[in-house]
């Protein structure tokens, strides 16, 4: 594709662009709260008089504890927008972090540091339960993977901003700077309309055709807007739209996907990798500082997410995610041998860089698929009536996994070495390719109803193949 058409395309679609952009200036909120830990933690364990003393154990529940109120967080998702819409459950979740942000600028006792990384932890839940459903329903089959991809892309923007930000500021200072998080999402997300799926599903028809007319930029969408009115009156007659409808037998291989990648990409240890990572970037011999690698570290995941922006609609789904979990495997394995090497005495000073380039591997490679392409997936794979509930059990299966792997993290580094959590990651990153590779279809260029019949070819051929070997 030339460079003017680039450019006519993102005129023609910039209201889709727009809304996107300004929907997961949410996730960039929260992913500065996590990322936090990583130039905020070193600073109270290794600075003399800190605002707040703190062991290593302590730190490694504050760490994680975050993951824990990640559940709340997409449980309070996914039984709001429904009921109330996407856009003011989405905006209540700017309220948690600037309660939290206060806190740990006030701090003086682990406690309320305690309570603010619960809190970050609701906003959590609440952006990734509700970011994925907003962007799936405004969006256009020709733009929803790239905009979906705005996700990860301001996740990654959080990151280097509290990298490059936090190292050379006070702990106090990090905290308030990092209130222009929740300045800019409210700022700017208030101003967007509300979903028109929702609105159509109210029976709100006026409302959902000026909100779709704006999304798409044309007067006429009564095309549209009748497909869409009759896709959900369908999914309502067909479901009530409940949990339980979930765990049907007919969305047996939905739930598989959302199995896979919920718990899969997350025991890749991404999480634990950026919440450690000047942690981590200490134990590794280099002529560069701990925090001048962890800036680089989230300058390249920057620049690397980018490109999922532009070839999701273009590659496809599948692609990748099996090319970035192969990417992700060797930078992982790099960094495993480097560590096991150093723990068995092995003289490791000169190549160093060869760890910190596997870790750089792993990032890019992560951010190239894992990291993006699950949201487009996870917005594709469920009808309306139940795509809250699905976001949600996603929400607390990543939750649950990612508050084992933060915490064992730490444990496993104290205890025995941390060589050992890296070849976990390694092993798991390899099982999630072979999962992915199985189980995850290519959903490019579809209408939201064509994903549906995908899924349900997939699940006929695989009945019939099984009688066809019975007979």
């Amino acid at each position: 594709m030339t460079t003017s058409a680039w450019i006519a395309r993102l005129l023609r679609y910039r209201n889709e662009y727009l809304a996107s952009a300004a929907a997961t200036l949410c996730i960039f909120m929260v992913v500065c709260t996590n990322a936090w830990s990583s130039p905020a933690l070193p600073k109270l364990l290794t600075e003399p008089d800190p605002p707040v003393s703190i062991t290593a154990g302590a730190s490694s529940w504050i760490v994680s504890v975050q993951s824990f109120g990640g559940i709340f967080g997409m449980l309070f998702a996914g039984l709001t927008i429904d009921r109330y819409g996407r856009k003011w459950p989405f905006i209540a979740s700017a309220l948690p972090v600037i309660a939290g942000w206060i806190m740990i600028a006030l701090a003086r006792t682990s406690l309320l540091l305690y309570i603010a990384r619960v809190l970050f932890g609701v906003s959590y839940g609440i952006a990734y339960g509700i970011a994925p459903v907003y962007i799936g329903e405004i969006a256009s089959d020709e733009v929803r993977g790239a905009v979906a991809s705005f996700i990860t892309l301001m996740a990654k923007l959080g990151i280097l901003f509290e990298y490059a930000v936090g190292p050379y500021v006070s702990f106090e200072t990090l905290a308030w700077v990092s209130m222009v998080g929740p300045a800019l999402f409210l700022g700017t997300f208030v101003w967007m309309p509300e979903s028109p799926h929702y609105l159509i599903g109210k029976g709100r028809m006026d409302e959902a055709r000026r909100c779709l007319q704006w999304f798409r930029r044309a007067e006429d969408v009564e095309e549209e807007l009748c497909a869409t009115r009759k896709s959900i009156e369908r999914s309502v007659a067909e479901e009530s739209g409940s949990m339980r409808e979930l765990f049907r037998p007919m969305y047996r291989k939905n739930l598989v996907i959302v199995l896979i990648l919920a718990i899969g990409i997350q025991m890749t240890g991404m999480q634990a990798i950026l919440s450690y990572a000047q942690t981590i970037f200490s134990q590794i011999s280099s002529e560069l500082s701990d925090a001048e690698m962890s800036i680089v570290l989230g300058a390249v995941q920057m620049v690397t997410v980018l490109f999922p922006v532009f070839f999701a609609d273009r590659i496809g789904r599948r692609p990748l995610l099996l090319w970035s979990a192969v990417g992700s495997f060797v930078g992982l394995l790099l960094g495993a041998v480097y560590f096991t090497l150093d723990v068995a005495g092995t003289e490791v000073s000169d190549v160093g860089w060869v760890s910190f380039v596997g870790l750089l591997l792993f990032v890019v490679s992560y951010a190239f698929g894992l990291a993006t392409i699950p949201f487009a997936i996870l917005s594709e794979i469920f009808p309306k009536s139940i795509r809250a509930h699905a976001n949600a059990l996603f929400g607390v299966l990543s939750g649950s996994v990612i508050f084992a792997v933060v915490k064992l993290y730490q444990v496993a580094q104290d205890e025995v070495g941390v060589y050992l959590p890296f070849w976990v990651f390694t092993v798991s990153t390899a099982l999630t390719f072979v999962l992915v590779f199985l189980y995850i279809p290519e959903t490019k260029g579809r209408s939201l109803d064509e994903v549906q019949e995908i899924i349900a070819g997939w699940r006929t051929k695989r009945r019939e193949k099984v009688a066809v070997e019975g007979e």
